[in-house]
């Protein structure tokens, strides 16, 4: 273990000169890569400190005990030694974890898409419904939120919502909520008290940076429309909605969110850019999985991947088949446990695909 992690001190000190060279500094790209690389290192290093003084500490321990001279000295050296002894294996594999090569994608902001599928307006209540969850769940992380756009649903909720999350590590928590959320319960519309199901579309893209993705501009068609919803009746008058469409692909971003026409053009690019990176980056999670057999992030948008269960108040998550019985909690923002299930899932399977570790 201190032979890799003599490794990885070495591309720390690598890192730690490069990011302060002036070359790097100018080239944006790079300095950003390297920039998350540090920080990432960083976390190993504080590991590597820790883990060499528990072996420090363990050999300290030994020694005192061997010697067996002073009484007192051995009892407190085997309370360091039982200390060191159980703290060693757990750091050994917290660094392992560590050691798994990170998605480069895993740092980046994310672009969320909520649509609602089968059901009707209770499918587009239950958009909303997730479109709550995700916003109190970000709240708790400290993320920021940014609404792009939206189609009410004729009862409530959503038929579709976009939304910016910023912060840090977005990306690489939200990416385990893509695929297909059903909700089991009896609708507000129902008079019979029948439990219908109802299925919404989460998906989840990492937010590309101009220089991740070049967009021709003759590509690219524009058109400006009046925006709907919330807002008065400057909202309804003003050309300030914007809708792309890229004509290669055929993919349509649009944002109605900002009153300035500028603003939502670029939020609506930002959109574009993130759709066609979550193109290629889409084939890859498919080929990846299918060398694991992962059923975690298999890339398959259409796969059911969650159900919401209000008459049993559970929530049970296919993918791994964890079931819990906190629906009020979870549908309230308290998604945390299921994630770091799902976390745990995906990082076990890399272990034991042997991916190369550093």
């Amino acid at each position: 273990m201190l032979e890799k992690l003599q490794i990885i001190k070495q591309r720390f000190d690598e890192v730690s000169d490069l990011i302060i060279q002036p070359d790097i500094i100018s080239d944006q790209k790079r300095y950003i890569e390297l920039n998350r690389e540090y920080k990432d290192l960083r976390v190993l290093m504080d590991k590597r400190e820790a883990y060499i003084e528990l072996t420090n500490n363990l050999a300290e321990a030994e020694e005192i005990i061997a010697d067996g001279s002073d009484e007192e000295m051995v009892e407190m050296a085997k309370m360091q030694y039982d200390e060191a002894k159980d703290g060693i294996p757990k750091l050994e594999e917290e660094i392992k974890v560590l050691l798994i090569p990170k998605d480069p994608e895993d740092s980046k902001n994310a672009v969320v898409e909520l649509r609602a599928g089968t059901g009707g307006d209770e499918a587009s209540i239950f958009a909303g419904d997730l479109f709550r969850m995700y916003t109190k769940y970000c709240e708790s992380k400290g993320w920021r939120v940014e609404t792009v756009d939206f189609s009410e649903g004729t009862n409530g909720g959503f038929k579709e919502i976009q939304f910016e999350v910023s912060g840090e590590e977005v990306y690489g928590t939200l990416k385990f909520e893509a695929g297909v959320h059903r909700v089991q319960r009896v609708p507000q519309t129902e008079t019979q008290g029948r439990v219908h199901t109802s299925a919404a579309t989460v998906m989840v893209f990492p937010e590309a940076e101009e220089f991740d993705v070049e967009i021709n501009p003759k590509d690219v068609r524009i058109d400006f429309f009046c925006s709907s919803g919330p807002g008065g009746q400057s909202v309804n008058t003003t050309y300030s909605a914007v809708r792309l469409t890229h004509i290669p692909t055929g993919l349509v971003a649009q944002c109605q969110d900002q009153k300035s026409q500028h603003k939502n053009k670029e939020k609506a690019f930002k959109v574009l850019r993130s759709r066609l990176y979550d193109l290629e980056l889409a084939k890859k999670q498919e080929e990846d999985a299918a060398k694991r057999g992962s059923m975690v992030s298999s890339g398959d948008r259409s796969a059911k991947i969650r159900t919401y269960n209000y008459p049993q108040g559970r929530v049970t998550d296919h993918r791994i088949g964890l079931t819990l019985y906190d629906l009020s909690n979870i549908v309230n923002g308290d998604i945390q446990k299921i994630i770091d299930e799902l976390q745990l899932a995906e990082n076990t399977e890399k272990l034991k695909a042997g991916d190369d570790v550093i």
